[in-house]
């Protein structure tokens, strides 16, 4: 999923450092020939020919970067999406309804200090972490905790 997303942004990004290199280039260029030269009538076909198209490649290639690391960044969430939602069954037995149940069924509930939300004790968001603390009733019925959407956490569980 990423080579086939990521290789189509790298062109964008490489149309956009090349069209700043030349556009760097013709404006260097230009201002070479205005400096050579005394009257403007001189000056005028250096400004046409090199730095007002240099000008605009450069504000071109500030468009194509800007486009190509957006949908760079793009890209990687989406990735880094379709890893933390797409789960798929290990086998057909698994595609049922069950498929749909929480990943975690303990009853005892636990927040981190900070946090928004409150979970399962084996909720995977929590698993493992030694700064989870048991929740307090008070904090669920005030509505300062939200429940979790991966362990779906009942209020009646408390």
């Amino acid at each position: 999923m990423r080579t086939v997303r990521l290789r189509t942004v790298h062109p964008v990004l490489w149309a956009g450092w090349a069209a700043l290199a030349a556009g760097a280039v013709l404006c260097v260029i230009g201002w070479y020939g205005v400096s050579g030269e005394r009257f403007a009538e001189r000056q005028l076909p250096y400004l046409a020919s090199c730095t007002v198209p240099g000008a605009a490649l450069i504000i071109a290639a500030s468009v194509l970067l800007t486009h190509g690391r957006g949908a760079l960044a793009a890209a990687r969430v989406e990735e880094l999406y379709g890893l933390l939602v797409a789960v798929e069954p290990a086998d057909a037995e698994n595609s049922g309804p069950a498929a749909a149940a929480p990943q975690a069924v303990s009853g005892d509930l636990l927040m981190v200090p900070g946090g928004t939300l409150w979970h399962r004790a084996d909720c995977p968001l929590v698993a493992g972490k030694a700064e989870a603390v048991p929740v307090d009733a008070k904090l669920v019925r005030s509505g300062e905790l939200g429940p979790c959407p991966i362990c779906e956490p009942a209020e009646a569980d408390d």
